[in-house]
């Protein structure tokens, strides 16, 4: 009997100590989980601020003075032209980079603006084009991507056919036509421009 009795104790203590052994795991494993959470937490967290602070991220701030996202939504066609050739604003890296001001659906002909004083210029820096008017520089900003004013080549701006001297700081209207040149073309050239630049289907939705 004694050691029967015995014998019962020390499996209940055996199982004690496994139960005991197995809930200290299970508390491990939850500390870990949850320590893990926070961290991915923090991590994720400290990722956008970079993003903010450097201009890497999205625009998601939107520009100073900008008004509240989603309470305009204005549609404007643009074709830039560099020594003739069309840019193609259609590619993967320039779409939707802000929801500010961008392209979308695969065009690159149609500027969209989904909030009031968002100035072409922050469309620009959003698609990581440096533009200041008498500039217009690429993100490898190489010397063959870069094209600035100089006495042979200069840029040329034309809204709805009128000649302006800046657009950076121009807020885009409903239906407007926008018309960048850089090169040394002539009145003529511009003119056929301008005519093509008519003709661009506005996407609007």
């Amino acid at each position: 009997m004694g050691d029967n009795r015995e014998s019962r104790r020390e499996k209940e203590r055996e199982n004690y100590a496994d139960r005991q052994k197995s809930q200290k795991q299970k508390n491990r494993l939850i500390a870990a989980g949850v320590i893990a959470g926070i961290l991915a937490i923090i991590a994720f967290a400290g990722y956008h601020y970079y993003e903010k602070i450097t201009g890497t991220g999205t625009a998601m701030s939107g520009p100073p003075g900008a008004g509240k996202l989603g309470g305009e939504h204005e549609h404007a066609a643009i074709l830039l032209r560099i020594f003739g050739d069309k840019f193609n604003f259609a590619l993967p890296e320039y779409q939707v980079k802000s929801p500010y001001i961008h392209f979308e659906s695969g065009n690159g002909d149609t500027i969209h603006r989904h909030a009031g004083n968002v100035q072409l210029g922050f469309l620009f820096k959003s698609i990581k084009i440096g533009f200041d008017d008498k500039c217009l520089i690429f993100p490898d900003k190489k010397p063959e991507h870069t094209f600035c004013d100089n006495a042979d080549y200069s840029f040329k701006y034309y809204i709805n056919h009128d000649k302006v001297s800046k657009i950076s700081d121009y807020v885009i209207h409903d239906d407007d036509r926008i018309l960048v040149v850089y090169g040394n073309e002539n009145q003529t050239q511009v003119d056929n421009y301008l005519k093509e630049l008519d003709g661009e289907f506005i996407q609007k939705k």
